[in-house]
């Protein structure tokens, strides 16, 4: 095939481009806007494969999409902010990028008539579960900026394959870490601040709850959906390895030889879900499960990271 990948010079969108190159014949193109959380050395050695094309660019940039998406067979649709805070602190990236952006390349997928979209999303649009798993078929709750554009995101490419027939494909995945995230971010923040000696800023009493992913047994998942899920369904992505945010502080401090001193509480985030948890029948009848443990996983980020 030939895959378009928007927003692949990011976290988890390299993973995958990167998974694509060394796992597949596939013809790559990656497109992304190069903001602060894209790098192009997220694909350092990937842009000089044969069968891997760099785009800097938007998804709100209509004329470009349209040309990119006009000899596509799939899309692969990373492209979103991503991070909760900032988008507590202002939303509109967010509604440009996420839910704009996403309909700039639906229209455009359907104009190419692509034979599989597949659209990224998170297990952020359930909202929180203190018991229990999310289904597929659970109701979307939203409640932070952020999660409400990528339900939003969901529901409209949703509507595409109702109205338009359009093959899409979607997947909602638990909190991914591993190589090249940015380093906001809670796992590769508290591995630097820990091994530096610097305070490691917990929110609340720690007591939230995340499931976690390493990323590459998070690409083998997306792949899987891309090539052999079934157009119209949503598939969750879940390991089951699920620890309290206090949990993962000090597993990174024993990791890198800090001290439990160095963990300070903060103000809690404003509506600051308890938990989430994923149910993964669907996605395990066509045969994934997750290779990576918690433990195997972090020590792998813990040495990238440092």
């Amino acid at each position: 095939m030939r895959i378009l990948v928007t927003g692949g010079a990011g976290f988890i969108g390299s993973n995958y481009v990167r998974y694509l190159l060394e796992n597949s014949e596939d013809e790559v193109v990656t497109l992304d806007a190069l903001t602060y959380a894209g790098s192009r050395d997220n694909l350092d050695g990937a842009l000089e494969h044969p069968n891997h094309e760099f785009v800097e660019g938007s998804i709100c940039d209509q004329e470009l999409v349209e040309e990119l998406v006009s000899d596509a067979d799939a899309i692969v649709n990373f492209a979103a902010e991503s991070h909760v805070d900032r988008s507590i602190e202002g939303a509109a990236p967010f509604v440009e990028t996420n839910v704009e952006g996403t309909q700039t390349l639906l229209d455009a997928a359907v104009d190419a008539d692509v034979d599989r979209f597949l659209q990224i999303s998170t297990d952020e649009v359930y909202g929180q579960i203190l018991d229990g798993t999310f289904s597929e078929e659970d109701p979307l709750n939203p409640r932070n900026p952020y999660a409400a554009t990528k339900a939003s995101a969901d529901l409209l490419a949703k509507s595409y394959e109702t109205t338009h027939g359009l093959p899409v494909l979607i997947t909602r995945t638990c909190n991914n870490f591993g190589p090249r995230q940015h380093t906001e971010k809670l796992i590769p923040k508290f591995i630097r601040n820990a091994a530096a000696g610097n305070e490691l800023p917990v929110y609340g009493d720690g007591s939230n709850v995340r499931e976690w992913i390493y990323v590459e047994d998070n690409c083998q998942a997306l792949d899987l959906v891309l090539r052999e899920g079934e157009p119209g369904e949503v598939y969750n992505i879940g390991s089951g390895e699920e620890r309290t945010n206090l949990e993962v502080t000090e597993a990174i401090l024993d990791a890198v030889g800090g001290s439990e001193d160095q963990i300070t509480f903060v103000e809690d985030r404003a509506g600051h879900d308890q938990r989430y948890a994923l149910e993964t029948d669907k996605i395990e009848r066509l045969g994934w499960e997750p290779s990576w443990s918690f433990e195997a996983g972090l020590e792998q980020a813990v040495e990238y990271y440092l």
